[in-house]
C-alpha cells in the first residue's frame, strides 16, 4: 500500500488583502503617481533647460524619463499588490517586484539619512543645505519605504511566497540604484550629454 505525500501548492494569485493593506496600496500608488507627475511636469516646463542645469539639460531629461518609468512601475506594482483578481503577472513576479521596491526605497532612505547625519555632524557637506523641503522629501521616501514594506510582507504571506522572492527583490535594489546613480550618468558622460564633475 502506497501513501501519497501532500504537496503544498502556491495559489495562482494572492487572496484579497485587508482594508488596511488595500489603503496602503492606494496611498503608495498615489505616491508613485504624484512623483511621476512631477517628473512629467519637469519635462513639460523645460525645468532643466534654464539655470544651473542648462548645460546638461539633455542628460537630466534622459535620467528624468528613466526615473519616471521606474515610478510608473512602482504604481502598477502597488496596485497589483492589492488587486482582488488574478492578472497577467504570477504571484512570484509581483512578490519579487514588491521586495525590490521596498529594498530600493529602503536603501535610498538609509543613504539619505546617513548623508544628513554626516552633514549635521560637520563630517561632510553643508548642514545649512538641510531645509524644510529636503526633510519633507526624505519623510515622503520613508513613507514609501514603509508602505512598500507593508505591501511586500502582506503579499508574501497571502501568496505563500518564500525567501527566494525576497532575496531576488533585495538584489534588484542595488541594480536599480546603481543603474540610475552610477551606470546611467557614466553612459551620459561618455556620450557627451553630461558634463564631467
Amino acid at each position: 500500500m502506497s501513501s501519497t505525500a501532500s504537496i503544498k501548492h502556491r495559489p495562482a494569485y494572492a487572496p484579497p488583502p485587508t482594508k488596511f493593506v488595500t489603503a496602503v496600496g492606494a496611498i503608495i500608488a498615489v505616491w508613485c503617481g504624484g512623483f511621476a507627475a512631477i517628473s512629467i511636469w519637469f519635462e513639460a516646463t523645460d525645468y532643466f533647460g534654464a539655470g544651473e542645469y542648462a548645460e546638461s539639460a539633455s542628460a537630466f531629461s534622459v535620467v528624468n524619463w528613466v526615473v519616471t518609468a521606474i515610478k510608473a512601475v512602482g504604481l502598477v506594482v502597488a496596485l497589483l499588490a492589492v488587486d482582488r483578481r488574478p492578472r497577467l503577472l504570477a504571484p512570484r513576479a509581483v512578490g519579487t517586484l514588491l521586495w525590490a521596491a521596498f529594498a530600493t526605497t529602503g536603501i535610498y532612505v538609509v543613504g539619505s539619512v546617513s548623508q544628513a547625519a554626516l552633514m549635521l555632524t560637520g563630517l561632510a557637506g553643508d548642514a545649512d543645505k538641510i531645509d524644510l523641503a529636503s526633510v519633507s522629501y526624505l519623510l515622503l521616501f520613508i513613507l514609501a519605504a514603509a508602505g512598500f514594506g507593508i505591501l511586500a510582507v502582506s503579499y508574501a504571506r497571502r501568496a505563500g511566497l518564500g525567501k527566494r522572492e525576497m532575496l531576488l527583490g533585495a538584489v534588484g535594489a542595488p541594480v536599480v540604484l546603481g543603474g540610475v546613480l552610477v551606470v546611467l550618468p557614466a553612459i551620459l558622460t561618455a556620450t557627451g550629454l553630461l558634463s564631467p564633475l
